[in-house]
């Protein structure tokens, strides 16, 4: 169940399609939910959407596996931090679902600051029969209520409703760029450039500071911290992956704080490669651990590695995504793009990795056969079973029919987020104000 042997249709795109997009409506963070049947957007506008998966109906064959909006709600507000003169705005960092427990859904969304916890629940019956008040919600007299009745439940149209239980704030100094779910359901983690806050979900009010790399002297400050995630099978493991390209795993079980790690990733330097930009690309902007625990994948600028927890000098994969970009740096830094941070994800069973480019396109790598494919998300090919044709990029001298030109490339067009269906090959990758749904044309 490679990514890359597979033919990906198009399924479905949502958003508009303005040539001038609002900064509000960009999708920040993409997420599907444990069993793949609810999908989570977050915006730069705040904005929390969730999409449900149709249930399959025999009269709509082609409406298999549709995802349809669900809920949307505002989840954070820009605020104004009066003692730094700081504005935070509402953008929606990152969104991470729990568990599911019962008939509500609960998920975690955060901004720079504040990480609020939010039910997600439905609602199909209302009560009517009050004794204190009358149907239109006034209340009675009590000397004119002479009989007691009994309320009765009646059915009503379907409500979803989103409401706040937790709001987790005040805890980070600087911005949060990372929250994971513990496999113990219980706790979470929170991280942002120099420290990472370990929570637990029902008390709002403290939380522990199990990492801090912030020198007493902050000019001595040489790396940040980039990503955080908890193991998915040991619930006193964890990493953090650092702006110097390194990932450390640590073990609650050593120390409380855990300022010495356990284990320190990292891929020893080709000098012959080396240049003015070489920390800046070897930065890591994701990192994931595969859904066995076995394994973890990091992205930094130009590759995806993929790690053996039990070997910590090298990758055992590498994967380059757009080498091509190498001869560009000098003019990706001017624009800034060199900064960007590209996320990644696993396939639901580890043998397949997405990650995102730009123009608009996206990659998969197999890693059984070690075959990659590059495909694009654009509404040209957005004829519903529209089977995606794999895109190939060209360097220099002669362009055949089928190529771009890296000279042609749309930087302004990048997939920064892309999601994984658990359990199935059903990919959601976001494009600007767009969300693209693709599957594989035997779903």
């Amino acid at each position: 169940m490679g990514g890359s042997d597979l033919q990906w249709c198009f399924s479905q795109v949502k958003g508009a399609i303005d040539e001038d997009v609002a900064e509000a409506d960009i999708i920040s963070t993409v997420e599907f939910n444990y069993s793949g049947d609810l999908l989570a957007t977050g915006d730069k506008g705040g904005r929390v959407v969730i999409f449900q998966k149709e249930q399959e109906n025999k009269s709509r064959p082609h409406s298999r596996g549709e995802y349809n909006v669900y809920s949307t709600f505002q989840s954070h507000e820009p605020e104004f931090d009066y003692l730094k003169s700081l504005e935070i705005e509402e953008k929606i960092n990152k969104i991470r679902w729990l568990p599911q427990q019962n008939a509500a859904h609960f998920l975690l969304s955060t901004n720079d600051k504040t990480i609020k916890l939010w039910k997600i629940s439905e609602r199909d019956k209302r009560a009517e029969g009050y004794n204190l008040k009358d149907e239109d919600g006034r209340l009675r007299d009590p000397f004119r209520i002479t009989a007691l009745r009994v309320p009765i439940l009646k059915p009503m149209d379907l409500m979803v409703e989103a409401s706040p239980r937790r709001i987790f704030a005040n805890a980070h100094t600087y911005h949060i760029n990372s929250i994971s779910v513990n496999s113990d359901h219980e706790t979470y983690l929170s991280a942002d450039d120099l420290r990472i806050n370990l929570w637990h979900l029902e008390i709002t009010d403290r939380s522990f500071n199990i990492v801090d790399i912030k020198p007493v002297n902050m000019e001595e400050l040489t790396e940040v911290i980039t990503a955080a995630e908890f193991h998915p099978r040991q619930c006193n493991v964890f990493v953090y992956s650092s702006s110097k390209g390194t990932v450390r795993l640590c073990d609650m079980r050593s120390s409380a704080l855990c300022d010495r790690h356990s284990k320190f990733f990292e891929e020893p330097e080709d000098p012959s490669s080396r240049s003015f930009f070489s920390e800046i690309i070897s930065s890591i902007s994701d990192v994931k651990f595969s859904h066995s625990g076995r394994y973890m994948m990091t992205r930094d600028y130009l590759s995806v590695k993929v790690w053996d927890l039990n070997m910590e000098t090298r990758p055992v994969e590498t994967y380059q995504v757009h080498e091509y970009l190498r001869s560009k740096l000098c003019s990706l830094y001017e624009n800034d793009c060199i900064f960007d941070k590209f996320e990644c994800c696993w396939n639901g069973s580890d043998g397949a990795l997405m990650t995102g480019s730009y123009n608009n396109f996206f990659r998969m790598f197999d890693r059984s056969t070690r075959r990659d494919v590059t495909l694009e998300a654009s509404r040209e090919s957005s004829k519903p079973r529209a089977i995606l044709k794999p895109r190939k990029v060209c360097t220099g001298g002669k362009r055949k029919k089928d190529e771009i030109s890296v000279d042609s490339l749309d930087f302004n067009k990048k997939i920064l987020h892309t999601a994984w269906h658990p359990l199935q090959n059903i990919i959601a990758v976001a494009a600007t104000n767009n969300l693209y749904i693709f599957q594989d044309k035997v779903n």
